[in-house]
């Protein structure tokens, strides 16, 4: 683990020494979601290697996913206001298997969790399935890090509304104010607002600097393994 965080912005408001909990989003967040994406995603573009030679195919499929990526946020948050993301989160669970096998961590998560677990509480605040969710901390050997697990399907909204959020601080015996919503889009950053929270941005997922900001983070970080130094770094 890095001893300083790297730094892409910080709010001035930004108050790193009254974090007693910290949430993370799952994908492109815990799991390197962005990069599973493309890798699949290269592989069915393979016969483009003839165009510019065997590096093309995950260039065009990184330029693809980048590309794809806010129009999907938009499309989320959507769902959310019209009542439709429990829709999606009951039709997810079948998709479970693809969803757990062949994960990638995002690079230095265990180390920060290592890092944080005898400092902090910790949660996860997912949109997707529980089925989905819990399969994949079992299966990383995530789970034991953390005392609360929310997924899209444990009340009645999920994010970007925030009573995912005030539900974990709640689990967690802290106040919403004490908590650090950790999360790569723009609902993870409304979701943590709306409830209070304080909120990092992580670049390492599926969003950009600029909407993440424009959503409220308090900081953006190059990665999620940068949470760790940015806490024990706090003055």
């Amino acid at each position: 683990m890095r001893n300083r965080p790297r730094w892409v912005w910080r709010h001035p408001d930004f108050r790193p020494a009254a974090v007693q909990a910290v949430l993370f989003d799952i994908d492109g967040t815990l799991r390197d979601t962005d990069d599973e994406v493309v890798h699949r995603l290269s592989r069915l573009l393979r016969f483009l290697a003839w165009l510019g030679g065997p590096h093309w195919p995950q260039r065009v499929a990184r330029a693809v996913v980048m590309v794809a990526e806010t129009p999907l946020n938009t499309l989320y948050a959507w769902a959310d206001r019209l009542a439709l993301d429990n829709l999606v989160a009951r039709l997810l669970p079948q998709r479970e298997p693809a969803l757990v096998e062949g994960f990638r961590l995002v690079p230095g998560v265990q180390a920060m969790l290592d890092a944080l677990a005898d400092r902090y509480r910790l949660g996860v605040v997912s949109a997707g399935p529980a089925a989905a969710a819990e399969g994949f901390l079992e299966a990383s050997g995530l789970r034991p890090y953390f005392q609360v697990v929310i997924s899209g399907q444990t009340f009645a909204r999920t994010k970007p509304h925030p009573e995912p959020v005030l539900g974990a601080a709640a689990a967690l015996g802290v106040p919403p104010e004490a908590v650090l919503m950790v999360g790569d889009t723009t609902v993870d950053m409304a979701a943590g607002r709306a409830a209070g929270a304080q909120t990092a941005g992580v670049l390492c997922g599926f969003g950009t600097p600029r909407e993440l900001r424009r959503a409220g983070a308090h900081v953006l970080l190059a990665s999620t393994a940068d949470v760790a130094p940015l806490l024990m770094h706090a003055g």
